[in-house]
């Protein structure tokens, strides 16, 4: 079993080379990163009592980066100390990311490879990262059950996505995609979105707590994100631990 869909791979494949263009069709991304490295770095220093002024805060934790692409979030936690493999399905991906790190003098484990493979290997992390890709995968419920083996007992798994709302239409599609030409027509499909009920559902299904949840807003104005604990119509972020 895999959660691979084949679609979805292609969309990201044709748009691999401008992963680390800050103008490029992830610029999205890029401006999202510094709030979302910013949660995920709270909740592994408060999961596991680490300091975050410290100069390496995760050395010792092993962090997984699923759905890596170009290594925008696995970059940042290898600098933090934490000893990171970066897993994408699609193999040029990984290309772009070794690239990339080697550049910056960066020990990244990069892999063209699944959650599932990695699990049936037998691989454990105190950390799995599952950012903008649960959208995108065949089977939901299927991919968290799978991150979900894939972590040590307490070990976290972190969830960023988009939620199905009227809103998030309008921002993820009409507006990223068809207005403001971000990315490509269909990248989204706003029928795969998932409601952070519906994403909390399957955790616990899968024997994952919910540890926290907040909403990702994007201004339009400022073309800056903050966190909010009341609005998630759009983008939102859960962390899980595994119990």
């Amino acid at each position: 079993m895999t959660s691979i869909d084949p679609a979805e791979i292609a969309k990201f494949e044709a748009m691999a080379a401008e992963w680390w263009d800050p103008k490029g069709k992830f610029r999205p991304l890029h401006l999202m990163n510094p709030l979302r490295l910013d949660y995920i770095a709270d909740q592994i220093a408060a999961e596991f009592g680490r300091d975050r002024h410290d100069l390496r805060p995760f050395d010792g934790l092993r962090v997984l980066d699923i759905g890596c692409g170009g290594g925008l979030v696995a970059e940042p936690m290898a600098r933090l100390g934490a000893a990171v493999m970066g897993a994408d399905a699609t193999q040029v991906n990984i290309s772009v990311a070794e690239a990339h790190a080697a550049q910056a003098g960066l020990a990244i484990d990069y892999r063209a490879t699944t959650a599932e493979a990695l699990a049936a290997a037998g691989e454990r992390f105190d950390v799995v990262l599952a950012l903008e890709i649960v959208e995108h995968v065949a089977d939901p419920a299927a991919f968290i059950a799978t991150c979900h083996d894939l972590l040590r007992p307490g070990g976290l798994l972190i969830v960023s996505t988009l939620n199905r709302t009227a809103r998030s239409f309008g921002a993820a599609i009409v507006g990223a995609e068809w207005i403001m030409r971000w990315l490509p027509r269909g990248t989204h499909d706003w029928s795969r979105f998932i409601t952070p009920d519906e994403l909390a559902i399957k955790a616990g299904v899968a024997g994952l707590s919910v540890v926290d949840r907040r909403g990702m807003v994007f201004n339009p104005v400022s073309f800056g994100w903050r966190l909010s604990d009341r609005d998630l119509s759009v983008n939102y972020i859960l962390t899980t631990r595994r119990v």
